[in-house]
């Protein structure tokens, strides 16, 4: 196996994985690079280039800032969302900035970030260039990253190799495809999550992974509060009214009639896939899960599993990520999460993908189940395209997750209906979502440029 569970759940800020977290983490690499090799202190001038996707969307999925902040020296997973905004405001009210917040230099923001709107690198869309200059204006270091989704970056090294770098860790039980997950389940009549527990427990002991599955868990339910307490204006053109927090007090006053209302566990789901999203959008702290863009699918149904399930407890929490990041793992392996290059099947698919397998696991399915519900989530998502309107993760994005989180709700109890045969297969399904992606013209896929983002007007 080449990815870890805590490959596919990362703590960061709103509102992109592939457009926030990504070019906070190269620009941080770029700047830790030239610390290594000797040449911070030589550095007067750093110019930085962003293509395709990142381009197109830049200011609306924060990668401005992301950059300035990942110069400074912000790791994606540490940075508090409260210094973003005043630290954007300083390096443009000073015209600087300081290179992991000890070296300055003069830094334009307008002039030293240019978007390339519509020009591309072969790669992949979410490519980015980060040029280190002297005092006498040469060249001392010019590096190249893309964003290849989910947080993940790549350099230019990286990306004339295999898409994901093997780990050469040898683990009990690998696999890249469904087939070979319920083999080894059949081979050993080990669930999904224990499989993928034994794989995990090579790098780490048991106690370390469970620990940090529930810090994981830890931060989507501070994410979840936040968002239902906080009530006004999304940032952004579109003026977009936060709903979280209104409808939080609204099912608290319900609670009494719940019993008389059949569909109040579903307005539970919409309310948590809401509150993450609109944090998101907010630039607060969320979990990639595995993406920014679908990160309210996976806590909207974890939430659901902890409030409506009988039983439900923290081993159910542990083995509910395990089992969606051993589907999770399957679709970065063999097609992509990243919205750029498939469109938002890679996104918010993936996600409800990810998420009906969790729940199938811990409501009682077979290896089998789980993977009929994994594919029945993937399914129902091909061809979905990504049309951020104005470029912000909010049109259509937030409702979207909503969708999503009750669609993998009805596809694990869909499962655990059945007996685990199916016709199509987790596999081929997958290698569909990438055939689809393929197909897709570029407009479609995270630029802004087609479908809603196209026909809806902005305020």
């Amino acid at each position: 196996m080449t990815l870890s569970v805590f490959d596919m759940f990362k703590v960061g800020i709103g509102p992109s994985s592939s457009h926030t977290v990504g070019p906070m983490r190269a620009a941080n690499s770029f700047v830790h690079a030239l610390e290594q090799e000797g040449l911070l202190e030589d550095t007067h001038g750093v110019h930085v280039e962003l293509f395709g996707s990142l381009g197109a969307t830049g200011h609306g999925h924060g990668s401005v800032k992301a950059v300035v902040l990942g110069l400074e020296g912000h790791a994606p997973d540490l940075v508090d969302p409260a210094v973003a905004e005043p630290t954007m405001q300083r390096v443009r009210t000073t015209g600087s900035l300081r290179l992991l917040d000890k070296h300055p230099l003069a830094f334009r923001a307008d002039d030293d970030i240019v978007l390339h709107r519509g020009k591309r690198l072969p790669f992949h869309s979410n490519a980015m260039t980060f040029e280190a200059f002297d005092s006498a204006g040469r060249s001392l270091s010019l590096r190249t990253y893309y964003s290849v989704g989910g947080g993940f970056v790549l350099d230019d090294d990286q990306a004339h190799g295999p898409r994901i770098v093997p780990d050469t860790t040898p683990v009990p039980y690998p696999f890249t495809t469904g087939a070979q997950l319920l083999a080894h389940a059949e081979a050993t009549g080990l669930s999904i999550s224990s499989i993928m527990m034994a794989n995990e427990t090579v790098r780490r002991t048991e106690a370390e992974v469970r620990a940090g599955l529930l810090h994981i868990w830890s931060v989507m339910q501070e994410c979840v509060l936040r968002g239902c307490a906080t009530d006004g204006v999304l940032p952004g053109g579109l003026k977009v009214r936060r709903r979280a927090a209104a409808l939080h007090r609204r099912l608290l006053t319900a609670d009494e009639e719940a019993e008389t209302d059949s569909l109040h566990a579903m307005e539970w789901v919409t309310l948590y896939a809401l509150a993450v999203n609109e944090e998101n959008a907010a630039g607060g702290r969320i979990v990639t899960a595995p993406t920014n863009g679908a990160a309210g699918i996976i806590p909207a149904v974890l939430h659901y599993y902890e409030r409506f399930v009988r039983g439900a407890n923290q081993d159910g929490i542990v083995r509910f990520l395990l089992t969606a990041a051993a589907v999770g793992v399957l679709f970065k392996e063999n097609a992509s999460i990243s919205g750029a290059e498939v469109g938002c099947q890679g996104e918010v698919g993936s996600a409800c993908s990810m998420a009906a397998a969790g729940l199938a696991e811990v409501i009682g399915g077979t290896p089998e189940q789980v993977e009929n519900a994994a594919e029945i989530g993937i399914e129902h998502n091909l061809g979905l395209t990504c049309d951020p309107v104005g470029g912000l993760v909010q049109i259509p994005c937030i409702e979207r997750n909503a969708v999503a989180s009750l669609k993998a709700i009805t596809a694990a109890r869909m499962a655990l209906h059945g007996d685990g045969i199916h016709h199509v297969s987790l596999d081929k399904a997958i290698k569909t979502m990438r055939e689809t992606g393929a197909d897709m013209k570029d407009k479609y896929k995270e630029t802004a440029r087609g479908g809603l983002a196209l026909n809806v007007v902005e305020c």
